[in-house]
């Protein structure tokens, strides 16, 4: 039987939703391991003043199965 925990983090990135989420994958998998899944719950932009997009930001929950 196995049993799995959900942790919730953050990540952002000048690139995209993508690289958002992959960074805070691997930055994750530093300390965390047997990751099995994400969910993004939310997505959000930092903009300038012309209201072009400068950061995007993703909050989302990671599950992993716990040894």
């Amino acid at each position: 039987m196995s049993v799995a925990k959900v942790i919730e983090i953050n990540a952002s990135s000048a690139k995209g939703v993508e690289d958002a989420v992959q960074h805070g994958l691997k930055k994750a998998a530093e300390s965390v391991k047997n990751i099995k899944g994400a969910w993004i719950n939310e997505i959000k932009v930092v903009t300038a003043d012309d209201g072009t997009v400068t950061e995007w930001r993703v909050n989302m929950k990671i599950n992993f199965v716990v040894d």
